[in-house]
């Protein structure tokens, strides 16, 4: 095992990592921005090191910097946790010549993950349903206007290096089709230094559902279960349960069997999840595969009591997978966790700022993920999850109870966040039955015309903004569906 790691990243996944390590006897290197000093990651870790000003990419991109830290404080491995380096091939191949251990995948193995249409055509050889589209790239107008009278519109333009909603636009008919290209062409080449994009059949209301992997250096994988993902605002996810409650016994072992086999003929090692649409007719479609540890990775280790950022520092210390997962998989009980983000429940804005007053939820069945204290700064530079709230029962109703509970006692003081958006998601009977789709949230008490966005029923009180203490705080009435 590891003498000591190094953590590429910030906020609430590096103190999962820093939990992970002391569990196992490592040593930890946090790294931070000035932005971060006084951040709780730094406070944990063994040592820490600053590694540049508050903006990402003077700090937590900058790759020679984080090798740099890794360099001085002599570490044998690094964690990249979700996000910023996760899925950079080039760090990953940095990290190796440098002789530090990337735990993740191989870089060439997510270097061709990155590549999306090149992910589709490994799946679809091992027999992996795939939507039908272009087989690579688009090269030129002619050919994605060919394509698209092939398959039918409407369809859905991506980013072939990237994801996040960006370079992907949804075309409905043959003439939208040259302005709409281009503008995915640019935005793809301004997010990601890639122009290319290529085309799928879009589905109007599919359900988002994604497959936990893990894989050891020895050639072994293994699919953990999926999650059901479909609650979210413009491709950003907000709630994950899992098992999906539209998955069967049968389709799962489906496949994961063919997952497994795909996994295996690319080499892929540690921990990855492969993305799937799911139609009306629950027909599973590929999308694409992330090779990294997700924001939602809780809900499986409720669910199969697996610690997978554990698995991982085990995996790419060598160990085998079946002395990593201690025997065969099972599923138990029902998990769904909240993101809960510093953002206007009605609006979405960011509300970066001061906590100035802070109650964690707990009791049987309740988890809380999170950097934020009282007096902890939410910084205007990063990513706005504050927390990640994860409830596990016996069924998806006693977990539905729980989150409930644990969402009324989380008391969030200084910022808005989306707690009075997930109170509300929670009590609506479609999602309580199951019935719902990547449309979900548009749909939700859809009180104004014109948005086109859920309206979120706050107390006028409570409308001009923090504090917002216990009684003021944003709620929804019981009546809102």
């Amino acid at each position: 095992m590891f003498r000591k790691i190094l953590i590429a990243n910030r906020g609430e996944i590096a103190v999962r990592v820093i939990c992970a390590c002391k569990d196992l006897g490592i040593k930890t290197v946090a790294v931070y921005s000035e932005a971060d000093r006084h951040a709780l990651h730094v406070r944990f870790a063994d040592e820490a090191i600053c590694i540049g000003p508050a903006k990402s990419a003077r700090s937590y991109l900058d790759v020679a910097a984080v090798i740099s830290a890794a360099e001085i404080t002599n570490v044998e491995a690094v964690h990249p946790g979700y996000g910023f380096l996760s899925e950079n091939a080039d760090f990953a191949e940095v990290c190796e010549v440098s002789g530090v251990k990337f735990i993740g995948p191989k870089p060439d193995v997510i270097r061709r993950m990155g590549l999306k249409q090149h992910a589709r055509t490994i799946m679809q050889d091992a027999g992996v349903p795939i939507l039908p589209g272009s087989i690579g790239v688009l090269n030129t107008l002619e050919e994605a206007a060919s394509i698209a009278a092939q398959i039918g519109y409407p369809i859905m333009l991506k980013a072939a290096a990237g994801g996040g909603g960006r370079g992907m636009r949804i075309v409905r008919s043959e003439k939208d089709l040259p302005a709409f290209l281009a503008q995915a062409q640019s935005e793809a080449a301004a997010a990601f230094s890639c122009g290319d994009v290529y085309m799928e059949k879009l589905l109007e209301t599919p359900r988002h559902i994604e497959f936990q992997v893990l894989g050891d250096e020895h050639g072994n994988v293994e699919i953990l279960g999926e999650r059901e993902c479909s609650i979210q605002r413009r491709h950003q996810k907000l709630l994950e349960e899992s098992p999906s409650p539209s998955v069967s016994a049968e389709l799962r072992t489906r496949i994961s069997d063919r997952l497994r086999t795909a996994m295996k003929s690319i080499g892929y090692t540690n921990a990855g999840t492969v993305e799937f649409l799911m139609d009306e007719h629950e027909n599973l479609y590929f999308i694409e595969v992330n090779a990294r540890i997700q924001v939602e990775h809780p809900v499986t280790e409720f669910v199969t009591g697996i610690d997978l950022v554990k698995a991982q520092l085990r995996i790419a210390a060598g160990e085998h997978l079946e002395d990593v997962l201690t025997g065969p998989l099972t599923l138990s009980g029902h998990a769904i966790e909240c993101r809960i983000n510093a953002e206007n429940p009605e609006t979405f804005a960011p509300s970066p700022g001061r906590i100035t007053g802070l109650n964690l939820p707990g009791g049987i069945g309740v988890r809380v993920d999170t950097a934020a204290y009282t007096d902890g700064i939410i910084p205007p530079y990063y990513d706005s999850l504050v927390a990640k709230l994860i409830t596990h029962g016996k069924d998806r109703t006693e977990a539905v109870q729980r989150m409930k509970r644990a969402l009324d006692m989380f008391v969030i003081e200084g910022i808005y966040t989306t707690i009075p958006l997930h109170e509300q998601i929670l009590s609506n009977e479609d999602f309580v039955a199951g019935r719902f789709d990547t449309t979900f949230l548009s749909k939700l008490n859809f009180k104004n015309g014109e948005s086109g966005e859920h309206q979120v029923d706050i107390k006028p009180e409570a409308a001009q903004g923090p504090p917002l203490s216990p009684p003021l705080r944003a709620v929804m009435s019981a009546g809102d569906d």
